[in-house]
C-alpha cells in the first residue's frame, strides 16, 4: 500500500505564513521546533503543536442571556450557550 500526502498547501505564497503560524503554535505549547527536519520529535510533541493549531483556527463562540426563570416569579437565571464552528 503506497502512501499518498494531502497535506498541501494549495496557495504557495502561504507556505511561510503557515510556517510561522506553526512555530508560534510550538512556542505556545512549548515544544521546541526548529527550521527544516523535525524528527527527533516525539509523537504527543508533533501531536501538541497541530492540536494547538487547530485550536485556535476553529474560534469558540460564547453567548451568555439573561433570563426570567419560568418557575419562580421575579427570579433571573443566566443562560450560556458555546457552539465551536467546525
Amino acid at each position: 500500500m503506497s502512501s499518498k500526502n494531502n497535506n498541501k498547501i494549495n496557495v504557495p505564497e502561504a507556505r511561510a505564513a503557515m510556517d510561522k503560524f506553526k512555530m508560534e503554535a510550538a512556542s505556545e505549547v512549548g515544544v521546541n521546533l526548529k527550521e527544516g527536519y523535525n524528527g527527533d520529535l516525539t509523537s504527543r510533541e508533533a501531536g501538541s503543536v497541530g492540536g494547538q493549531m487547530v485550536k485556535k483556527m476553529t474560534p469558540v463562540r460564547t453567548m451568555r442571556y439573561k433570563r426570567t426563570d419560568r418557575t419562580a416569579i421575579g427570579h433571573q437565571f443566566v443562560a450560556t450557550y458555546r457552539a465551536e464552528l467546525w
